[in-house]
């Protein structure tokens, strides 16, 4: 790039940042102006992972890590083949703020703080001299009738990055309407399911550590740990069906039952078994003090009440009929879901710029020339565990190069 050209950035988030960082590097020559309409930077990395920030997942292949993403998996491809899982960690390292590994593949700073990214990006950015531009809303993008690029609040940029995060309330999606682009509507992805009617939530904070949850009359299915909340139900599990679930359960007005498997195994007859396998050490025990799978005692109490089971039945003197009861909640408990919870800090949205139209290899826009997306912007999202930190990474970086 020719030197005196100037690139905007529009938003102040981990893809903006990014973006920024990543448009200076490649291009030392050009002027790079940040803008933020708030007086906060690099808010959602400040509050993600309980203040320590997930900043990318242990996933070091392009193919394997783009399936953790609903929408825009396939797209995500060409972008990680230039900058993907590895290549976060080799950046932040070399800067000083290596990563460390946890046993569910999230990878976090080994200062387990939030604020040595930030730190570590606030000082790349003051070395790279951006100029970021605090409080300053960007009201449109205008393209320029007599010469490439684009006008923003009374100035020329040749070039454009958009980086305004996927809330519906943005007014990036008006700028970009205006522009020709067609934006997906964005509804909430990643959220806890609310049973305000369940009797479950007196048991919060309990892990039940494998369980299968299905939500009834779909094909969606995920397995993994469950967290009990005073509101229902969270966890990885929960979290991740409401991700791939996220356009239909909004369809249904976030109404609906789900179906749990709280030991996680399929074959009712394995489950019969581990039973069977149990039992001649415990047939003279109280059947509250002894369960042959996998769950947390209090939990396990909470099975055995809803079963209608008394809890100082010994398991020798356990009916067919209460077994078989107890063994239907075991593997296909039902609960109704209506609504739920969202974490306006750690806010993701299913939705935003059409995927057709933008150059995944460049990030740019295939409508409007000069004009590039980062982030949560574009209709790209993936499960919990790091994965949208690190699309904000890989697209940031890629639009940077301005290619």
């Amino acid at each position: 790039m020719e030197g005196g050209r100037i690139v905007a950035v529009i938003g102040g988030g981990a893809a903006g940042f990014f973006a920024a960082l990543s448009a200076a590097e490649h291009h030392p020559h050009a002027q790079v102006v940040l803008f933020e309409k708030s007086n906060k930077l690099l808010a959602k990395v400040k509050v993600s992972g309980g203040g320590r920030c997930n900043v990318t997942h242990a996933c070091f292949s392009p193919a394997p890590l783009a399936k953790n993403y609903p929408r825009g998996g396939k797209q995500l491809k060409r972008a990680f083949a230039q900058f993907h899982a590895e290549h976060t960690v080799d950046w932040f390292t070399s800067r000083g703020v290596p990563l460390k590994t946890e046993e569910d593949g999230r990878m976090f700073p080994e200062a387990n703080t939030s604020q040595a990214i930030i730190d570590c990006l606030m000082q790349e950015a003051r070395r790279a001299g951006v100029d970021i531009r605090l409080q300053q809303p960007v009201h449109a993008i205008t393209p320029l009738a007599d010469n490439p690029g684009f006008a923003i609040n009374g100035e020329h940029y040749d070039h454009v990055i958009v980086a305004t995060g996927g809330s519906p309330k943005s007014a990036g999606f008006d700028w970009l309407r205006a522009l020709g682009h067609t934006i997906a509507e964005p509804v909430p992805s990643l959220f806890t399911f609310n049973m305000p009617g369940e009797s479950v939530t007196a048991r919060m904070g309990l892990v039940v550590p494998q369980a299968i949850v299905r939500i009834q009359g779909t094909k969606l299915s995920h397995q993994g740990p469950v967290l009990i909340t005073h509101w229902g139900m969270s966890g990885p599990a929960v979290l991740k069906l409401s991700a791939w679930g996220a356009r239909e359960l909004q369809q249904r007005g976030y109404q609906f039952h789900i179906q749990v498997n709280w030991i996680g195994m399929v074959n009712e007859n394995e489950a019969l078994h581990t039973m069977a396998e149990a039992l001649p050490a415990i047939l003279r025990k109280k059947i509250a003090n002894a369960c042959p799978w996998d769950l947390p005692r209090k939990f396990w109490s909470h099975l055995i009440e809803k079963a209608g089971i008394a809890p100082d039945t010994l398991w020798q003197d356990l009916g067919k009929k209460a077994r078989n009861k107890l063994m239907d909640h075991l593997l296909n408990d039902v609960y109704t879901v209506s609504g739920k919870t969202t974490f306006k800090e750690e806010f993701v949205t299913c939705g935003g710029v059409a995927l057709a139209e933008v150059d995944f290899k460049t990030m740019q826009s295939r409508v409007a020339p000069g004009l590039y997306f980062a982030g949560e912007v574009l209709d790209v999202d993936g499960i919990t565990g790091g994965f949208n930190f690190q699309a904000a990474w890989t697209t940031g970086f890629v639009a940077g190069q301005l290619n």
